[in-house]
């Protein structure tokens, strides 16, 4: 059983992106998002006007919450060879109660990915904006890096 990471939030958080679950890069550097060819932290700091791929993991996270924008996974935990979505297995769902006591300015749910889209009603359901993004990960290739943008740039809305 592979076990995801804690979520990156803070009281103040008012954004909050969720993924699936960590591919092999990530697991192994114990980051979100380390594959080099994952483009959310390009598309991040782009949005933010940040240079967050430039950045040291922890540099990243910390200006991430200094706009009030948090990440997390859906999943807690799963079976998976390799780091497709589609290769998920037992998948155990993060802990959502928590999200209110983690960060109770929390308005907006954003999801990386139609596989963690998959929890947006659930999520609305529970009172909170949502958005479905369309996957940073380079798997989904059907989309350039600027139509992207242009369809992640809600989540400042």
């Amino acid at each position: 059983m592979l076990r995801g990471f804690p979520p990156v939030v803070a009281a103040d958080t008012h954004t909050l992106i969720l993924g699936s679950f960590p591919g092999e890069a990530s697991l192994a550097a114990t980051q979100y998002y380390a594959h080099p060819r994952n483009q959310f932290w390009r598309l991040l700091g782009a949005i933010l006007d940040e240079p967050l791929a430039e950045l040291a993991y922890e540099e990243r996270l910390r200006r991430l919450l200094s706009h009030g924008i948090g990440v997390w996974d859906v999943l807690a935990a799963c079976h998976r060879e390799g780091s497709l979505d589609a290769a998920i297995r037992n998948a155990q769902p993060n802990d959502f109660a928590s999200l209110r006591e983690h960060s109770p300015t929390l308005r907006k749910v954003c999801f990386n990915g139609k596989t963690a889209g998959r929890f947006a009603p659930v999520i609305g359901a529970a009172g909170y904006t949502t958005l479905v993004l369309p996957s940073s990960s380079p798997a989904n290739a059907m989309l350039s890096f600027d139509q992207k943008l242009r369809l992640w740039r809600d989540i400042l809305t």
